[in-house]
């Protein structure tokens, strides 16, 4: 990898893109969020990579997990990156030809487990991965959508991205707050600096 996927220190915590060892704390957060968050539990076809996280993320080289780990090594917060773009169904027709699988940087499992927000970590996590997305041949865009009507989702993400389409008045993904979003491709020369620099804010539970 290059310079930009280097650790970066967020007080008391580091973000770094996951290691083999990282792998059971970044499922259980994922879990934990998706049935004590989210509601709905784990649901197969929307969560097939959390089942395999080495596999999707770990050993593909245009992928990466991004993980926040406490000074004692636990997994507290993860964000994910895929070459995958939005499907069609369940997303409109229009979404999935603006954003093609293969030139589409897909930012998913943007998590943070609740008494670990408000330290900047979701912001760290994603300006990683998308840095991390700039250093990798063939992207163009970097996609995303969430779930608004999770606390600080909303205002978090329009902080950072701007907003494409908004899905909550169409039934998509059975009638959830879902709006999508589209972030810049950093220069792949950029340093995305400490990440203490980055000042906290209200972090989501996550992106779907």
């Amino acid at each position: 990898m290059t310079e930009l996927t280097r650790d970066q220190r967020v007080g008391p915590y580091t973000v770094r893109h996951a290691r083999t060892e990282d792998v059971a704390g970044a499922r259980s957060v994922m879990l934990d969020t998706f049935y004590r968050e989210f509601t709905y539990g784990y649901v197969p076809h929307w969560h097939p990579d959390v089942v395999d996280l080495e596999g999707t993320y770990l050993r593909h080289p245009r992928h990466t997990l991004v993980v926040a780990v406490r000074g004692d090594g636990e997994v507290v917060g993860t964000t994910a990156l895929t070459s995958r773009g939005p499907a069609h169904p369940p997303h409109p027709r229009r979404l999935a030809e603006r954003y093609p699988s293969g030139r589409t940087a897909q930012l998913l499992r943007v998590y943070v487990r609740p008494e670990h927000r408000r330290h900047g970590l979701a912001r760290a996590m994603v300006h990683t991965a998308c840095a991390f997305a700039a250093s990798v041949p063939g992207y163009e865009r970097i996609y995303l959508h969430t779930n608004v009507d999770i606390p600080g989702a909303e205002g978090f993400w329009r902080s950072m991205a701007t907003e494409i389409f908004d899905a909550r008045t169409t039934g998509e993904h059975g009638g959830f707050g879902t709006v999508h979003f589209e972030m810049p491709l950093p220069v792949p020369e950029a340093d995305p600096g400490p990440a203490t620099g980055m000042g906290p804010g209200r972090e989501p539970a996550g992106v779907m």
